[in-house]
């Protein structure tokens, strides 16, 4: 048998593409998917266990019986949705059995998918483009660019002007881009904004200083003075323990008046409640894929407004995004 790749439909539910794209970077492995509602453990679906050399189980039930029929295993991962997923003592088994167990590294295989996704919600929240489109389905309105009396004046509406001048709008170039992490969502998102002309700094007490050059940004030793001259503010870190309420409420009460806020990781690294009393009183604009309340109940005030775009949560998982994870867990195996 040689390589084995056993998944659990639950796995599916979570990660629909990656288990396929392992199974077409080892074409060679005995492929092997439990029917739904099949609970059965590793041990007990695998007809020849002691012919297994490289293994893989994503969602699988793998116990320390089951463990103990795969005499010949020289390297493995057994991965939930989420991290490792091992029975008790299997751990401790499989090293004293000198097998080598890879872990996926949980970091990277989305940063490209949330970063673009981020820069969309960036140049929506400038451009308005979602609320121009919902509005043109019911209303002409907006293709009036006729200004205020027929008369041209000076900041008001005129040919072909359809950004509100109330909230950062117009181009990224040249705007000041603030942005708290310089990980791997962030600094790909600094780079994209400083390809595109912007002014990009970034807040990271943990982050080696290489990683803003490369991204084109400048580092900010303070969160007080990053906040303070932001057009875009986009606070992009993980949430942990640490990070949980980072960017409080006089931080974000130090946001220029018009700033644009873009949120693609997590809602709770900042006070969320600071945001809404800003937004809802037309003193910033937001563009957001998560929420302090997920979904959104259909009468929340932050829904339909004018100054904020807003998606369900979605900015991770794209196919390629699936892809890259098979990748980052494959690439461990040593090369056959």
């Amino acid at each position: 048998m040689g390589d084995l790749i056993a998944v659990h439909p639950d796995f599916d539910g979570v990660w629909p593409f990656a288990a396929e794209h392992f199974r077409r970077l080892w074409p060679e492995a005995d492929f092997m998917r439990l029917a739904r509602g099949d609970e059965r453990p590793l041990g007990e679906v695998v007809e020849e266990p002691d012919r297994v050399t490289r293994l893989v189980t994503l969602g699988m039930s793998v116990t320390l019986n089951c463990l103990k029929r795969f005499t010949a295993l020289e390297e493995a991962a057994f991965q939930g949705a989420y991290g490792r997923q091992l029975g008790e003592g299997c751990s401790e088994y499989l090293a004293e059995s000198g097998v080598a167990v890879y872990d996926h590294p949980s970091e990277g295989f989305w940063s490209q998918t949330v970063a673009e996704f981020g820069l969309a919600l960036t140049l929506c929240g400038l451009r308005r483009i979602p609320q121009l489109h919902r509005e043109i389905i019911h209303s002409q309105a907006p293709w009036d660019y006729e200004p205020p009396g027929g008369e041209g004046r000076p900041g008001a509406r005129g040919q072909q002007f359809g950004d509100d001048s109330a909230f950062s709008n117009g181009t990224l170039c040249g705007k000041r881009v603030r942005i708290v992490g310089a990980g791997n969502i962030g600094s790909s998102y600094a780079s994209f904004a400083s390809m595109l002309g912007a002014d990009v700094a970034a807040w990271d007490p943990y982050a080696p200083e290489p990683g803003f050059h490369r991204a084109g940004s400048r580092r900010v030793y303070h969160l007080e003075q990053l906040v303070a001259d932001a057009e875009v503010f986009a606070p992009m870190v993980p949430l942990t323990e640490s990070t949980q309420g980072l960017v409080e409420a006089k931080h974000i009460a130090l946001l220029p008046k018009g700033c644009l806020v873009v949120l693609v990781t997590r809602a709770g690294i900042c006070d969320m409640g600071a945001i809404r009393r800003r937004v809802l009183a037309d003193e910033l604009s937001l563009a957001a894929d998560v929420w302090d309340e997920e979904p959104l109940p259909l009468d929340d005030p932050l829904l339909g407004r004018h100054n904020v775009v807003h998606t369900p949560h979605n900015a991770g998982r794209t196919i390629d995004a699936n892809r890259a994870w098979a990748e980052k867990l494959a690439v461990q195996f040593r090369p056959r």
